[in-house]
């Protein structure tokens, strides 16, 4: 791979800054990508592309954008990985028995449990008909239009009905050895009574520059729980920027986790869905934020059925010049009577260089509703921190300790415990190595 100026080369791949490059890469390789001979996908791609043409990268004029600047995305050249990695790699440690890998996008059998409950996108795209792209919006969402376009595989798991999944830890691993972008995309089908633990986990390995840009497609039936444990651990110079998709089905449940823990650029973006009456949403988060990074927790949670519960949480640590940002939105329709929503942001500030924007939103239109929001920011107790030195406890230890204790309330809301133990860990000992 080599590089001139703003022009980035990857093969016979030429990339150009901004919208432009990707929509250059998209005509490049359209020939190539997996499904093209499915008329259905082939159509869905040509028409997310000619959206993301309409569209472009999205700026802070944009009111849901106004917090987080793409210019770091816009201004680069990436290529694709068009080579294949093969052989070992330096992995994190399994956060779960059973883990299914993707290095750069692509599938990694023998890095994969063959007993996994997922299938590799790319080779079961037949199967794939009626799922991709149900909820995935791409005519006013344009990274999910991008995605939609220049995606080459992903997960699947569609379990039947009362099928247990188990715990299944997704593993995708960037190698920022080069200035590469991928856009992973994962479809979650739960049959009525169904059950499932997906620990959802991005990992950079390196420091350089690159792009994952994954989307996630959950359809969760009747009586079905899925735990969704999300932990981005990108490298420094990564920019992260994924969107999940929900719907829920009367007496189902959708109970995710997002942990920002990496990246120089993270947004996670999380749309939802209660359809069905007694149907419950848990949105609960925790952003690390050290100097120089930007983390925005985004979300958009409907109550389209009576009788629905949600629950949200999102905790933001921020150390050194660094900005977390909090967009949350509760949107209750009129059918939607008896709906209990709950969603609240704390920020804990360690430098009086970072920046929090915290917009908790809650717009209603039934009569019957117990809905409420709210925000805090503070910083760390030095009377605290003073008796535990006091007690003879480092300065390091005692900070990294109170801000554990910080974080966990919304640790604990995650009920299984493998999902659980995996975001602590994350977590533990995170003050100790920025400070």
């Amino acid at each position: 791979m080599s590089a001139t100026g703003d022009i980035v080369t990857a093969g016979n791949a030429l990339t150009e800054p901004g919208a432009a490059g990707f929509l250059q890469r998209y005509e490049g390789l359209r020939a190539r990508f997996p499904g093209q001979r499915l008329p259905w996908l082939a159509a869905r791609r040509e028409a997310a592309a000619e959206a993301f043409r309409a569209q472009g990268f999205p700026t802070r004029r944009v009111e849901a954008w106004k917090y987080t600047d793409l210019a770091p995305l816009t201004q680069a050249g990436f290529g694709e990985a068009l080579t294949s990695v093969d052989g070992a790699l330096p992995l994190p440690r399994a956060a779960a028995p059973r883990r299914v890998v993707f290095v750069d996008g692509r599938f990694r059998a023998d890095l994969s449990d063959p007993e996994a409950p997922v299938r590799n996108l790319a080779d079961h795209l037949g199967a794939a008909e009626g799922l991709l792209g149900s909820l995935a919006r791409t005519e006013d969402l344009p990274l999910v239009a991008l995605n939609t376009a220049m995606f080459e595989d992903g997960a699947l798991i569609d379990l039947a009905a009362g099928e247990d999944g188990g715990v299944v830890e997704l593993l995708h691993v960037t190698l920022a050895d080069r200035p590469v972008a991928v856009h992973p995309r994962h479809l979650v089908r739960l049959g009525a009574g169904a059950k499932l633990v997906l620990i959802e986990r991005n990992w950079g390995h390196g420091e350089g520059r690159y792009l994952n840009s994954p989307v996630l497609e959950f359809e969760v039936a009747a009586e079905a729980h899925v735990t969704h444990a999300r932990l981005q651990q990108e490298g420094k110079g990564g920019i992260h920027l994924s969107t999940v998709f929900a719907r829920v089905a009367e007496g189902g449940t959708y109970d995710s986790f997002l942990l920002h823990a990496g990246a120089k650029l993270a947004r996670s973006e999380a749309h939802v869905t209660l359809a069905g009456p007694k149907a419950a949403a848990h949105l609960n988060g925790a952003q690390l934020l050290g100097d120089g990074q930007h983390g925005d927790c985004t979300t958009f949670l409907e109550h389209s059925a009576p009788d629905c519960p949600s629950r949200q949480t999102v905790k933001t640590v921020l150390a050194g010049k660094s900005r977390g940002v909090f967009q949350g939105k509760i949107l209750v329709d009129q059918i939607a009577q008896r709906t209990d929503g709950y969603q609240m942001n704390q920020a804990l500030l360690l430098s009086d260089q970072a920046e929090i924007d915290s917009k908790p939103q809650l717009e209603i239109y039934a009569d019957d509703v117990k809905c409420s929001h709210g925000a805090t920011v503070g910083e760390l107790d030095e009377n605290q921190v003073f008796y535990m030195r006091s007690r003879g406890i480092p300065e390091a230890t005692a900070r990294s300790l109170l801000i554990e204790a910080f974080l966990q309330e919304a640790v604990e809301g995650v009920t299984d415990e493998t999902a659980r133990a995996a975001l602590a860990e994350a977590v533990a000992g995170w003050w100790e190595k920025v400070a």
